[in-house]
């Protein structure tokens, strides 16, 4: 994730490719999720049941904050560039990162369903279901840039980057309520 992360924002930021850098983010987002969520389980192997649940909700309310902040940024930029009719340029840096995330992603996800299965984490089943929800994100990036590279459409970078939204926001409400996590 954090060479994911990284490889990606700077994909995005070279190429100023905003569907790529949301991407990044997200990414980026996601490694303080899974960070929060190690803190979250050593907090219930120290203290128990009943100070893990605070902590799950603090971790989920801050994850949640972060997606809608960058759900907010996104709209704002992709906005702005529709207004001005100002597009980037193809990544192919972006494009490979993101198409290889599709299948990583999957295979992350199930790993961690079945683990939170077998231990009764509702926390890793959470975290499970951004890897899912990464995996989508992807694959909305890899349609658009392969669209922007196949017509050469300035406007493409800021529609997919739209599209991503919709993933942020029902990926931030999930983690805000503490939805998905309830199933295990």
């Amino acid at each position: 994730m954090a060479i994911e992360a990284v490889v990606a924002i700077s994909a995005g930021i070279l190429a100023g490719s905003l569907v790529v850098l949301a991407f990044g983010l997200d990414s980026l987002i996601e490694l303080v999720s899974a960070g929060v969520l190690m803190w979250r389980l050593s907090v219930e192997l120290r203290h128990g049941q009943r100070f893990s649940e605070r902590a799950e909700h603090v971790a989920s309310r801050i994850g949640g904050g972060l997606l809608f902040a960058l759900a907010t940024y996104v709209t704002v930029a992709s906005l702005w560039r529709l207004w001005t009719g100002t597009g980037e340029v193809f990544s192919w840096v972006g494009f490979i990162v993101t198409l290889m995330a599709i299948p990583a992603m999957r295979y992350l996800a199930h790993r961690k369903i079945a683990i939170a299965e077998r231990i009764g984490s509702r926390a890793l089943r959470a975290d499970a279901m951004e890897a899912v929800t990464c995996g989508w994100l992807s694959f909305v990036v890899v349609i658009s840039l392969a669209a922007q590279w196949l017509t050469g459409a300035w406007w493409i970078d800021a529609v997919g980057s739209l599209a991503i939204v919709w993933f942020l926001v029902k990926e931030g409400r999930e983690a805000w309520s503490g939805g998905e996590c309830c199933r295990c």
